[in-house]
């Protein structure tokens, strides 16, 4: 029945070409047709398929695609003709891929299926084949061969599909002699995946960490991966846990996703401080777990989680603090944790939660964060509070798991407040107070008295001054009553912004711990017309006609007994001047009422405050001639004009030269006349020597005299102070007041401003004496106590000086 059929496939076959050969245009004129034909080789079955490009159409097909699958195919290919003309390009069929599996046993090279193809004119044994693309001349090079002479396509080894899937060749045909060619033809080699690689993790070992409360929790995934084709089950991946360790409490506490790998908390009861790791061992299986298999390690760590709470070590404490102190430690309270060092479940923090309403204290964490510090944030009172009593919790900084949420240690904490000698307070701190700066001597200014704290003793307060910065004031030790002590001065330095500052002490007489007590009194002092206004300016330049020039005026009181002012010339400066107060009232116009000389000239001035008192005020006023804006003053010493000043001062000069020569030439003819080494009775016809220099001879030394002095020039560390200071300002005398009754503090207040100034004399001097002596640089230069015995020097040289020295020589020359 099988042979009839193939008999029958083939009779129809060959009508079929035929027919169309019949029905076929010219060779010679029309493109040749082509087709593809495959056809088995297998002795059971031989069917043969067609492929018409011409017709666009499958003229017989059975099992194409199937038929390649097997390395006994047989594949055929009828190519257009190279001579063809121009005509209609039909569409090209697509020959199905050829499968291969990878990892092949057995003998290569190795034939997958032969190439045929059919040229007009050509017979087939001349007919030239060759293959070109990756695999073939293509790296990878010479993986697939082919016959040129018989198309057998070859693989020359084994392949591998995970190094590569899939090849794309082109297949050509020539004739041998060139001329006649086919297209190219593309074929397609799949490899066929087979399970050869076992799945790999992607790390090994994988970490996880998981908190010791945890329940029914996924908190890790493990992954494998597998070089096979994933779309079949060579790569489809399964986990199972094989192992646990420690085994406790259970062992089988965690559970893993046999398809995702994710591992999952399946037991309750971990507990970090009994089993702080756990290592799974994993294995991971292709072939959904039925294939190749490897195996993996999960290190899981347990984490901390709050299920020990902090405990008190002392759960009462009795404690003494001394009152008044700020930041005073009054006890530290220590606790035990048993979770992990350093986690949030271990660090402690602590509250008072009763026994302080007025906030006193305060409790905060020690370094160590297993200590609780209590200090005191306000200043406690015995008086008023003796004892407290605190309740402090702790607790951690991380929230209590479970059945801990109400397990809170609780401590208490007795205060008992010492008492200590306060020192008294002034009631206020700083007591304002308003006078006359003018007061008289001994005014009882302001009481100022402080408290003693201490009620429960019996304690004597003594006041007294620590800062008076100009001794302005005087204070009752018992009473604490202030009062003058010198007349005060609101335009003194040491009042600022009109007010002035003294520190007063108010101390106790405790046995062992004396205490001071601190009180600022403020005095405002209002302001009395007590100074005079003065004219700034002490001289001026003024032109000798139609000229003005302003005067400012300054006043040492305030507003209220300063401008508006007025102004009186007096005595000979009514005659030649003019002076008006500016709009203002604040300063002077000064003009002249008629042409004056260039000259210095005294202007006296009478300034009057608002409230008339006055003062006289002199300037000097130099007038001038000018030239447009330019002044050209003569300048004058004494009154007298410069030029004649000068050439007075060189006619005096040159008188005092000519004495000073006249001197000199006397002198010089006295010491021309030389008068006679000796009498003419006593010539005696000696040599003798003159020398120009005093002394014993030319055996003499060079003294340095310079020595000898040993006063300030020698001293360069010492410097002369007997001079007035200038550096000192000069004191402020009061003028002499208006009203009689002011006389008394008048004569006070100028005696003690004369005794206090430091720029009268008499100064204090250091007077340096030069001296000479014992114990000076230079020693003694005299000769009483030169030698102790005649012995020390030779005197014999006396008699070779002559007669004259003859007494000298017996009496020290030698032994005669």
């Amino acid at each position: 029945m099988e042979v009839t059929g193939v008999v029958w496939f083939g009779i129809v076959t060959f009508l079929c070409q035929v027919f169309s050969c019949a029905f076929a245009d010219d060779p010679s004129s029309k493109a040749d047709k082509k087709a593809v034909i495959f056809s088995s080789n297998d002795r059971s079955t031989r069917a043969e398929h067609v492929y018409s490009h011409e017709d666009n159409h499958m003229d017989t097909a059975v099992n194409a695609a199937s038929q390649l699958e097997t390395p006994s195919d047989l594949l055929i290919v009828e190519f257009p003709s190279s001579s063809a003309g121009q005509r209609r390009r039909k569409r090209e069929w697509v020959i199905p891929p050829y499968r291969i599996p990878e990892n092949e046993r057995g003998s290569f090279p190795k034939k997958l299926f032969q190439l045929k193809v059919k040229l007009y004119g050509v017979p087939d044994e001349e007919i030239v084949y060759s293959i070109t693309g990756e695999g073939a001349d293509q790296p990878p090079v010479r993986i697939f061969t082919i016959d040129k002479k018989t198309g057998n396509l070859f693989v020359t080894q084994p392949l591998d599909r995970e190094k590569k899937d899939l090849y794309k060749l082109k297949a050509h045909a020539i004739s041998e002699d060139g001329k006649k060619t086919a297209s190219p033809t593309n074929l397609t080699i799949i490899v066929i995946d087979q399970n050869d690689n076992k799945p790999e993790f992607t790390e090994n070992p994988f970490n996880g960490q998981v908190s010791e409360a945890s329940k029914d929790l996924e908190f890790m995934t493990v992954t494998a991966t597998d070089a096979d084709d994933s779309e079949t089950n060579n790569a489809m991946v399964r986990y199972t846990i094989v192992s646990q360790e420690p085994t406790f409490p259970k062992p089988h506490m965690f559970d893993i996703n046999a398809s995702t790998g994710t591992i999952r908390v399946r037991e309750p009861g971990m507990d970090r401080e009994q089993w702080p790791r756990y290592t799974l061992l994993i294995v991971a299986a292709d072939m959904e777990g039925e294939g190749l298999a490897t195996t993996g390690t999960a290190v899981i760590t347990v984490t901390d989680s709050n299920d020990n709470p902090p405990q008190f070590e002392q759960t009462s404490h009795i404690i003494s603090v001394p009152e008044n102190k700020v930041g005073a430690i009054v006890t530290k309270l220590t606790v035990t944790d048993g979770d992990e060092v350093g986690s949030p479940a271990w660090s402690t923090r602590y509250r008072i939660i009763s026994g302080d309403k007025s906030g006193f204290f305060s409790v905060s964490t020690g370094p160590s964060q297993l200590e609780g510090i209590i200090t005191t944030v306000k200043p406690l009172d015995f008086e008023k509070t003796k004892q407290y009593v605190l309740w402090v919790i702790v607790e951690n900084d991380e929230p209590f798991v479970g059945s801990l949420t109400t397990s809170t240690s609780t401590a208490t904490v007795t205060v008992n407040v010492e008492d200590v000698n306060e020192p008294p307070e002034f009631n206020p701190k700083e007591k304002v107070i308003s006078r006359h700066e003018n007061l008289p001597v001994d005014t009882e200014l302001v009481a100022y008295s402080a408290s003693d704290p201490d009620t429960g003793k019996s304690q004597k307060i003594t006041y007294i001054i620590a800062n008076d910065p100009a001794d302005w004031l005087s204070v009752n030790q018992d009473t604490g009553m202030i009062k003058v002590k010198s007349i005060m001065d609101r335009e003194s330095a040491r009042v600022k912004d009109g007010k002035y500052r003294a520190i007063i002490l108010a101390l106790d007489d405790d046995d062992e711990n004396p205490a001071t007590g601190t009180g600022t009194l403020v005095i405002e002092l209002e302001d009395v017309n007590d100074n005079s206004p003065i004219i700034n300016e002490e001289s001026i330049e003024i032109c000798n006609r139609e000229a003005k020039v302003l005067l400012s005026i300054t006043d040492k009181d305030g507003p209220l007994y300063a401008a508006p002012f007025s102004v009186e010339p007096q005595g000979d400066t009514k005659k030649s001047w003019t002076a008006r107060m500016n709009e203002t009232k604040t300063g002077i116009l000064l003009t002249l009422n008629s042409v004056l000389e260039q000259g210095n000239y005294n202007v006296v001035l009478r300034v009057y405050d608002t409230n008339d008192m006055y003062q006289d005020n002199s300037i000097q006023a130099t007038v001038c001639d000018c030239k447009g804006d330019k002044f050209i003053c003569k300048k004058m010493m004494a009154g007298i004009p410069l030029s004649l000043t000068l050439g007075i001062m060189a006619a005096i000069l040159a008188l005092l030269l000519s004495l000073l020569l006249l001197l000199l030439l006397m002198r010089k003819k006295q010491s021309s006349m030389k008068k006679p080494l000796l009498p003419e009775e006593d010539d005696i016809r000696d040599n003798v020597c003159c020398y120009d220099e005093e002394g014993g001879g030319e055996d003499d030394q060079n003294y340095d005299l310079s020595v000898l002095h040993r006063g300030l020039d020698n001293r360069p560390e010492v410097f002369r102070n007997d001079v007035a200071p200038i550096f000192l300002p000069k004191p402020q005398y009061r003028p002499r007041p208006v009203n009689p009754e002011e006389i008394a503090t008048f004569f006070y207040y100028n005696l003690k401003t004369a005794d206090e100034d430091p720029t009268a004399p008499p100064y204090d001097s250091l007077l340096v004496f030069d001296y000479e002596g014992g114990g000076s640089d230079a020693r003694s230069l005299s000769s009483l106590n030169s030698s102790s015995s005649g012995q020390d020097q030779d005197y014999d040289f006396l008699n070779e000086w002559g007669p004259r020295f003859k007494k000298l020589a017996d009496m020290y020359g030698g032994e005669n």
